[in-house]
Order: C-alpha cells, then sequence, then structure tokens
C-alpha cells in the first residue's frame, strides 16, 4: 500500500457484501489510475445497485467520478425508503424475482404487489424483462445485479421469507393492496358468486364459506380458509411494517405462512 491508494470508509449496512477477510468499515484500495470509483466499489463486491450517497473528502459524487489518488472516500447505502420511479397510474412498483425466491413471490402477492416469478428464467431473459417491464429485479446473486444492462436491481436478504418481506418492504414501503391478486399466477382476483363456483368446491368448502373470488387469469378460486386468520396477520404486520418505513421507524417482524390451498 502507498500513497496512490484510495481510502474507503463503508457503512455498516454494506460490510455484508465483502468477503468476510475484509469485512471491515475502513478499506486502502490500490487503485490503478484508470478506474471509476463505481468499479472500485465493485471490485471490493458491492453491487452499485445497493449503494446510495457516496462522497469523496466530504463533497457529493456519481460512481462515475474518477478518483486521484489519496482521495477519501464514504460510501452510503441506498437510502430508505427507496423511490423507484413509477408510470402514469401506477400506484406501486412492479417486481421481477428469480428462481430462488419463490415463497417471497406469493407472499408478495398476498399484499397486492404485482410480482413476476419464473422457476426456468436464466439470467439473461430475467433482466431482458425486467427492462421491458419496467419492473424491479430482485435476487440474491450479486452477480445479476452487477449487470450493467439492469435498469433496477435490488439485493434480497436473509434466507427466511419472513424476514425477506420484511426487508423489502421497509426498503421500498410500497402502497399495499392485500387480497387482490392470486398468489399463484399473480392475476387480479375478482368477486365471484358462490353458485358459479360450486361445482369446484369440495362439500365441507361449500357449506361453510360464502364469500369467493377467482383469478382473472388462470381461474384459481380462492375463499378465507382455515387459514385465513393467520393469512391476515400476514397482511396487518405487513401494513404496519410499511407505515413504520414511511414514518422512519422500526418495524416489527412478519409471521410465517400458512399452508392453505395457493396461499403462501
Amino acid at each position: 500500500m502507498d500513497d496512490s491508494d484510495l481510502h474507503l470508509e463503508i457503512a455498516p449496512a454494506l460490510l455484508l457484501f465483502l468477503p468476510a477477510s475484509r469485512r471491515r468499515p475502513e478499506q486502502r484500495v490500490a487503485w490503478d489510475g484508470t478506474s471509476t470509483l463505481g468499479h472500485v466499489i465493485e471490485s471490493l463486491g458491492i453491487p452499485l445497485p445497493e449503494v446510495g450517497p457516496v462522497t469523496v473528502d466530504g463533497a457529493p459524487v456519481e460512481p462515475s467520478h474518477q478518483p486521484a489518488a489519496g482521495e477519501r472516500v464514504r460510501v452510503e447505502p441506498m437510502p430508505r425508503p427507496q423511490p423507484v420511479p413509477l408510470e402514469p397510474g401506477q400506484t406501486a412498483p412492479r417486481f421481477l424475482l428469480d428462481v430462488h425466491l419463490g415463497t417471497l413471490a406469493r407472499r408478495m402477492r398476498l399484499l397486492g404487489l404485482d410480482t413476476a416469478y419464473h422457476n426456468d428464467m436464466d439470467d439473461p431473459s430475467l433482466v431482458v424483462q425486467a427492462n421491458a417491464e419496467r419492473r424491479v429485479l430482485l435476487t440474491q446473486d450479486r452477480g445479476l445485479l452487477r449487470r450493467r444492462a439492469l435498469w433496477l436491481g435490488a439485493h434480497v436478504r436473509s434466507s427466511r421469507p419472513d424476514d425477506q418481506l420484511r426487508d423489502l418492504l421497509e426498503r421500498f414501503a410500497p402502497e399495499l393492496s392485500p387480497w387482490t391478486r392470486c398468489t399463484a399466477c399473480n392475476g387480479l382476483l375478482a368477486s365471484v358468486d358462490k353458485t358459479a363456483v360450486a361445482a369446484e368446491l369440495e362439500h365441507g368448502t361449500r357449506d361453510n364459506y360464502d364469500v369467493y373470488g377467482r383469478c382473472a387469469d388462470c381461474g384459481q378460486v380462492y375463499w378465507r380458509g382455515a387459514h385465513g386468520d393467520r393469512l391476515e396477520e400476514i397482511v396487518q404486520e405487513a401494513l404496519r411494517t410499511v407505515a413504520a418505513a414511511r414514518n422512519g421507524s422500526a418495524a416489527g417482524g412478519v409471521p410465517t405462512s400458512t399452508g392453505a390451498p395457493g396461499t403462501p
């Protein structure tokens, strides 16, 4: 290390992206004289979609900044809630999840979030769909987030779906519309008369429930079954999490899901 090194201070929320052997806030990085600051940050293992404000000697700069030897750089995480550009008439971001996030996708659909998910799509195809439909790509693949063509992505923290959902809601604080989407295919639900679906129901279901919905896309029939109370807990906790995120305060946990048909 010499005077040509860059001195980086990494915010605690970004340390998880660093290799365990280098997981400390203060970093000295040898600079080659040509790389942009964004390239230097990514060389540490931090995907740029996770990076928020960056300052050099206290002054804000862009990732395209060409650093100079000896500069002191502060790297902050993406601010929360993170703003996402919305199209006219759109009230919440649209999302696309990679192959490993199927349970999270179902929970997001339960909350009414427009959530595309495929269990057989490769990385280039995910980027193409995310860009074409202006969906935020959610993934735990850091390499996928580093693809230059991707318009907007986010790293999903934790391996537990309840923690993943809470993190997502705290990050984006999206407008929620619970019970409006099919958890199986993401289609919109419409109320349907009991007589119209009676032939598709088990005898006990017909006797005990009177309110039904049907997915306009795949035809799946929904009702508030035995697990309805637990799912309602998930919904109410999600609403509280979003409200807390918008108020800048900490939010509580999200209960785990149950195994009701067609639900998370």
